[in-house]
């Protein structure tokens, strides 16, 4: 039965092949090309990928912040394939650029690095890399980037939106903040590590030292302790540095001024009310002492009991600076919240 079975169906194969049409053929041939050649662009796609990958796992076994020029921007962040994500800072760390809040910026963009490096969490999913500016001119320009440091995060797939850039002047570049902003554009959780700092330690073992050897040197005479003059002096320094901002920039590390690129102009004054630099809070703290110093001799003036013709320059004195450095004052404050509708001498 087998034997004769066979050429029956040899027979009826045969006639299905001779009833296709002959248009056929090389459609299928055609079709069986086209899935070859996919097959071998998928394959040379994974394969160019992966060399990608290694490339940057080598470089990361080396230093945790890889450095970039336009060739290798454009290679290995925008140039597909890639299915990792890459946090980049715009940067320029050249000496010559003056870029104080630069240099300050990468030590903090370093200290994130490294704990991502050294996390046992670290894996090929996430990169840290750096474009400085004498190095990826050209890189600049086709992001239309007119301001360093920035940090930006270029996404597995298509471009990176606007919440990829983050928010510098607002937040700061602390690198706990730049951790949560990774967190959410890439769920990946970083936990940062710093390194000890014995600084503030030694500079108040200094300091406890200082007073606890000037104290010994006058303990037969100890009435300056009681001297209120010196007491006051300290308290208004204290004042004076928290109430123009000096810790809003130890937290958020402003730079200290914006130099515009196109025409050179140096801004000292920030235009929001949500952000200042560093030397306008220096401005700040100058105003202020100087309204209070008019406010001290209008005090002595009314106060004292010496000759009138002297208390009425003293006073004339005080009421300059208080009339004039508080008119300043209100105007910088009129610049920062728009539309404030009170003043006094415009300045503007």
């Amino acid at each position: 039965m087998g034997a004769r079975g066979a050429p029956s169906r040899r027979r009826q194969a045969g006639r299905r092949l001779r009833y296709l049409p002959t248009g056929s053929f090389p459609f299928l041939l055609l079709l069986l090309l086209l899935c070859i050649q996919l097959g071998g662009g998928q394959k040379k796609k994974e394969n160019l990928l992966a060399e990608k990958v290694e490339q940057l796992m080598e470089w990361s076994s080396r230093r945790s912040i890889f450095r970039m020029n336009g060739d290798k921007f454009r290679k290995f962040i925008k140039a597909p394939p890639r299915n990792y994500s890459m946090i980049v800072m715009f940067t320029a760390l050249q000496p010559q650029r003056q870029c104080s809040v630069c240099r300050q910026a990468n030590e903090e963009y370093q200290i994130l690095a490294n704990s991502w490096r050294y996390s046992s969490a670290f894996c090929n999913k996430l990169f840290f890399s750096m474009v400085d500016y004498d190095e990826g001119t050209d890189v600049f320009q086709q992001l239309n980037m007119n301001s360093a440091p920035t940090f930006m995060h270029f996404p597995p797939k298509g471009r990176p939106k606007r919440a990829d850039t983050f928010d510098l002047q607002r937040i700061g570049f602390a690198a706990e903040q730049l951790a949560k902003w990774i967190a959410d554009r890439t769920d990946v959780h970083i936990r940062v590590f710093r390194p000890p700092n014995y600084s503030g330690t030694i500079a108040l073992a200094l300091l406890v030292s200082l007073v606890g050897g000037l104290l010994y040197l006058r303990r037969n005479n100890l009435e300056f302790i009681y001297n209120k003059t010196g007491w006051a002096m300290v308290s208004l320094c204290i004042v004076f540095a928290m109430t123009s901002g000096q810790m809003w920039n130890h937290i958020r590390g402003p730079p200290y001024a914006h130099k515009n690129p196109h025409n050179g102009q140096v801004s000292y004054i920030h235009g929001s009310s949500q952000a200042q630099f560093v030397a306008e809070s220096h401005i700040i703290l100058v105003l202020n002492a100087a309204i209070t110093m008019g406010m001290v001799l209008l005090n002595e003036a009314a106060t004292s009991k010496g000759d009138v013709g002297k208390r009425r320059i003293i006073c004339l004195v005080g009421l300059g600076l208080v009339v004039f450095f508080f008119s300043f004052l209100l105007s910088i404050f009129r610049s920062k919240y728009h539309g404030y509708p009170y003043s006094d001498l415009d300045f503007e």
